[in-house]
């Protein structure tokens, strides 16, 4: 059997996993995640959970194309009411999905956990879940910013803890600000280019008083000054 060849955002949540964790992922893919998981050894159970028959289809077939129908479970469910006491599970991966809707499966669930780690690969609203994990008893432990053709995708990892998050730190991710790699540098400046365009079209059209104006100025002042070192274009 071949191995499963996975996109470099997933790989790279795969190889945040602790190993021989017991997973569960939250709106798997196709369970593409937890086969290669348990392919590679890394874990030695998964359970898949999915909120729709369709992608809950496509998940039986893929673990028992590979033969891991002993080994991973495909469960219909909302969220992490997938997982059951039973289960034992130590990692959730909640990944592919807008940030406020992770927000809103870990609130649903908050009766479940805590785990002892949680991988998030929120595609938007990235602050919104660091805020949620600060508030909810995780530290942000790890953080990863992955390069997949034009898009840039932010992957937390979080375990039980506290911790305080600043404005510059809940925006940006506190581990990504320190690391200021490439692939995070470049996200930011894209967002400052786009940021500068719209300020200099709304000064073109005389509306530098407006609310619009200022907020955005302000966004952009705060992206020179917390990732760019306070310098500006």
């Amino acid at each position: 059997m071949t191995a499963i060849k996975l996109s470099p955002r997933l790989a790279a949540v795969k190889d945040l996993v602790n190993d021989q964790a017991r997973v569960a992922d939250i709106g798997s893919d196709h369970a593409y995640l937890a086969a290669a998981l348990l392919l590679e050894k890394k874990s030695e159970f998964a359970l898949v959970g999915e909120v729709a028959q369709g992608p809950l289809e496509n998940a039986i077939h893929t673990v028992a194309t590979y033969g891991l129908s002993d080994r991973v479970t495909c469960r219909l469910a909302d969220g992490l009411a997938a997982i059951e006491p039973d289960d034992q599970i130590e990692t959730v991966v909640i990944a592919g999905m807008g940030g406020l809707l992770i927000e809103k499966i870990l609130t649903a669930g908050q009766n479940q956990g805590p785990f002892n780690q949680l991988i998030l690969q929120p595609n938007t609203d990235q602050a919104a879940v660091r805020l949620w994990l600060s508030k909810n008893g995780y530290r942000i432990d790890q953080e990863k910013i992955v390069q997949e053709g034009h898009h840039r995708y932010e992957i937390i990892v979080a375990v039980p803890g506290q911790q305080e998050l600043t404005q510059a730190e809940w925006t940006f991710g506190p581990k990504l600000l320190q690391a200021k790699d490439p692939v995070f540098l470049a996200k930011w400046e894209q967002e400052r280019n786009r940021a500068a365009g719209v300020l200099s079209r709304l000064e073109s059209a005389q509306q530098k008083g407006s609310k619009k104006y200022v907020n955005l100025q302000e966004k952009l002042n705060f992206i020179n000054q917390e990732v760019f070192d306070g310098q500006s274009k």
